[in-house]
């Protein structure tokens, strides 16, 4: 359950350009989420895709620590998002955007994931109701 494989990653780029056309959105900051129910067959209930603004950290390698501590607090923390869609019998494509001009702690940076991820299931049960 704590892996984070090619599947779970949101990659095709029709998926992609209708998340960002028909997708809802919310804040918590420093991160932007953008997420749409999702019909499609597959594996895992959850697709995600993961930004960082080439705007805000001109350094590759700035861009490269912050995606990779989000995934790693996103492997470590999806079992919660999990349950609830294979509950529901639910599949979701997600997005989180980097939207902070600074890089944070890990520590913190998992506290505002894990914070997403029940906000995240808080609008997807509006939205289907």
């Amino acid at each position: 359950m704590f892996t984070f494989k090619k599947e779970e990653r949101l990659c095709r780029k029709t998926s992609i350009d209708n998340l960002f056309k028909n997708g809802q959105d919310f804040f918590a900051y420093p991160l932007k989420v953008i997420w749409e129910q999702c019909e499609e067959e597959r594996k895992f209930p959850a697709q995600l895709l993961i930004s960082v603004s080439k705007r805000n950290f001109k350094k590759a390698v700035d861009r490269n620590y912050i995606k990779r501590i989000i995934r790693e607090a996103y492997r470590k923390n999806k079992s919660l998002l999990y349950d609830d869609l294979l509950a529901k019998q639910k599949k979701i494509n997600f997005a989180i955007l980097y939207t902070a001009k600074e890089i944070i702690s890990y520590e913190e940076l998992e506290r505002k994931i894990i914070h997403l991820l029940k906000r995240l299931m808080e609008e997807h049960d509006k939205n289907i109701n």
